[in-house]
C-alpha cells in the first residue's frame, strides 16, 4: 500500500468522510459534516476566531502540547492555605517542612517493659515507685497488675538502675531506660522480671528525631496531597497546608443526537463523554463545577461561554465546520483567541484550544470517545499540570529533541518511555496515540483502538506516542500514562 493510500485508509478509519457522526459510536471525529479535517493534507486549517497568535493551522503534536503548557503557566493559581481536611487532591504550593522532631521524644516501639541495666530487674509500681509485688507473665495477665506507662503520659519518673516498669507502644520512655523488653520475651518470677535473652541497648526504642528533625524538608512543592501526605503533615505539626488552588472546570456536552440514559434508538446514541470527561478532569487536578448538556443550541453555547466563571471549559464535539458545529462560530462571536486549531495527531486531529475574553481557556474535544481522550491528554492535561505546579515550569520548546525516540515530546514535557511488544502501524504524517497495557518490561498495543471505541482505553494503562511512519516491535515509545494507572 502506498503512503497516500495508507493516509486515505487511516483518514476513513478516523471518520473524516464528511458524514455526520455521533458523539460516541458511529465515527463522528470532531464535528458533524465536512470540516477542517477535509483539508488537513495542506499546511493550514480553517481560519479561527481572530486568527491565532501561534498561527491558525494544524499543529504538530509536540507543539500543541507546548502551547497548552504555556497557556496553563499563564493562568497559574495563587497559593492559598486550607485546613488539612480540605487539602486532599490539591498540590503543595511550597515544600512541606517538619514543624517538630518525629518522634518528638523517645518512645516505645512495643508493648512490654522499660528496663534499666542488665537483668533481672525489679518491677516498679509506676504510680509510687515502690515494688510491684505481683507475679505472673510480663504481659499483664496476672491479677493485680497495673497499666504502667501509657501513651500520652507526660514526663514519667526516672527509672533507677536494675529496675523495670511496664510500658505501652507509643509511650514516652522514662529517663534511665536502656531498652524496651517485649512482653513476650520476659516473665516475672520470684519478684523479678527475667528475660529469655537480654535485650540489646536501645532495643525497641524509637529515638527522638528518628524520622526527621524540626525544619527538615519532607516533600517538595508541587507534590499532590494524598491521604499519606495528609497523615505526614499532621504528624509533622501542620493544621493548614499551603496549596495551589485547583483550577475550576466545566464540561459542555454538545449534540442533539445524545441520550442521557437507556439504549440507542431512533438514530440517537448514548452520551459516553458526559460521564467520562468530568471525572477525567478531576483526576488531572481540576475542580469540576458542572457538566451541562447543551445539544446543538448555538445560543446556549454562546451564553455558556460568555457567562462562565470556570478557568477551563471543555466542550465535546462540534469542533469542525458542519451546519450544527457551533464551537468556532461561538468563539468568533466572543472574540476569543485561538491558540491551537487542529493537531496532527490520530485520533483527535480536530481538537482546539482557545483563550476566552474572560481569560478562561476552552479545550474543544472531538466527539468520538478515543479522539476526545486524545484531546484531553494533548491539551487539557499539560494545561492543568502547568497551572498547578508550585514553581514556573521550564519554558517548553515546540521542537522535539533529537534522540532514539522519534516523535519525542516537546522540551520540558518529560514523558516515560517503554519498549513496544508489538508493531504499530503509523500515519504517514501524523502522530498516533495508541492504547497500550504494561506487560512485563514493555507495553503491548491493544485492539479496539479506533477513534469511536472505548474498549481499548478502558483496559489500557497508557497511550503510546507513535511517530509518523509507525513503530516496529522492540522500538522505544513515549507514554501518556493514565491518571489512575
Amino acid at each position: 500500500m502506498s503512503g497516500d493510500e495508507l493516509a486515505d485508509a487511516l483518514a476513513l478509519a478516523d471518520g473524516r468522510g464528511g458524514t455526520r457522526g455521533t458523539a460516541h459510536g458511529d465515527g463522528r471525529s470532531g464535528g458533524r459534516g465536512p470540516g477542517p479535517d477535509s483539508r488537513e493534507s495542506g499546511p493550514h486549517g480553517p481560519q479561527g476566531p481572530q486568527g491565532s497568535r501561534d498561527g491558525a493551522r494544524h499543529r504538530d503534536w509536540p507543539a500543541a502540547r507546548a502551547s497548552a503548557a504555556r497557556a496553563g503557566a499563564g493562568r497559574r493559581s495563587e497559593p492559598t492555605a486550607v485546613p488539612l481536611e480540605e487539602a486532599l487532591g490539591h498540590r503543595l504550593a511550597a515544600p512541606l517542612t517538619a514543624l517538630t522532631d518525629l518522634p518528638a521524644f523517645d518512645t516505645s516501639a512495643m508493648d512490654g517493659w522499660a528496663v534499666s541495666g542488665p537483668g533481672p530487674w525489679e518491677p516498679l509500681d509506676p504510680e509510687d515507685g515502690t515494688q510491684d509485688g505481683t507475679s505472673g507473665t510480663a504481659n499483664g495477665t496476672a491479677s493485680g497488675t497495673r497499666h504502667g506507662i501509657l501513651a500520652g503520659d507526660d514526663r514519667p519518673a526516672p527509672l533507677p538502675d536494675g529496675h523495670a516498669v511496664r510500658i505501652a507502644t507509643g509511650a514516652r520512655i522514662p529517663p534511665g531506660t536502656t531498652a524496651v523488653l517485649r512482653s513476650e520475651y520476659g516473665e516475672v518470677r520470684d519478684r523479678r522480671l527475667r528475660a529469655n535473652a537480654a535485650p540489646q541497648h536501645g532495643a525497641d526504642i524509637r529515638p527522638r528525631g528518628q524520622e526527621c528533625r524540626a525544619g527538615d524538608h519532607l516533600l517538595p512543592g508541587g507534590t499532590p496531597v494524598t491521604p499519606a501526605v495528609l497523615g505526614l503533615a499532621a504528624a509533622a505539626g501542620w493544621d493548614e497546608l499551603p496549596v495551589v488552588r485547583r483550577p475550576r472546570a466545566e464540561v459542555l456536552v454538545l449534540g442533539d443526537e445524545l441520550l442521557a440514559s437507556g439504549l440507542p434508538s431512533g438514530g440517537r446514541v448514548r452520551d459516553a463523554l458526559g460521564p467520562m470527561v468530568g471525572p477525567w478532569l478531576m483526576a488531572l487536578g481540576a475542580e469540576v463545577t458542572a457538566t451541562r448538556r447543551l445539544g446543538d443550541d448555538a445560543g446556549a453555547l454562546y451564553a455558556a461561554l460568555e457567562e462562565t466563571t470556570a478557568d477551563l471549559v471543555v466542550t465535546t464535539g462540534g469542533t469542525a465546520s458542519g451546519p450544527v458545529d457551533h464551537v468556532h462560530p461561538a468563539l468568533r462571536r466572543l472574540g476569543a483567541e485561538l491558540l491551537v486549531d487542529g493537531v496532527r495527531v490520530r485520533p483527535g486531529h480536530p481538537m482546539l484550544l482557545a483563550r476566552l475574553p474572560s481569560g478562561a481557556h476552552l479545550a474543544g474535544l472531538p466527539g468520538n470517545p478515543l479522539a476526545a481522550v486524545s484531546g484531553l491528554l494533548t491539551l487539557a492535561e499539560p494545561l492543568l499540570r502547568a497551572a498547578t505546579v508550585a514553581e514556573p515550569p521550564a519554558e517548553p520548546s515546540a521542537e522535539p529533541p533529537a534522540g532514539p525516540f522519534a516523535g519525542s515530546p516537546a522540551g520540558g514535557d518529560a514523558l516515560p518511555t517503554a519498549v513496544l511488544l508489538g508493531e504499530v502501524q503509523g500515519h504517514p504524517r501524523d502522530t498516533r496515540l495508541v492504547p497500550v497495557v504494561q506487560d512485563g518490561g514493555g507495553v503491548r498495543p491493544l485492539r479496539f483502538s479506533g477513534p469511536a471505541m472505548l474498549r481499548g482505553i478502558a483496559a489500557a494503562t497508557a497511550l503510546a506516542v507513535v511517530p509518523p511512519g509507525g513503530a516496529a516491535t522492540g522500538a522505544g515509545v513515549h507514554l501518556l500514562r493514565l491518571p489512575w494507572a
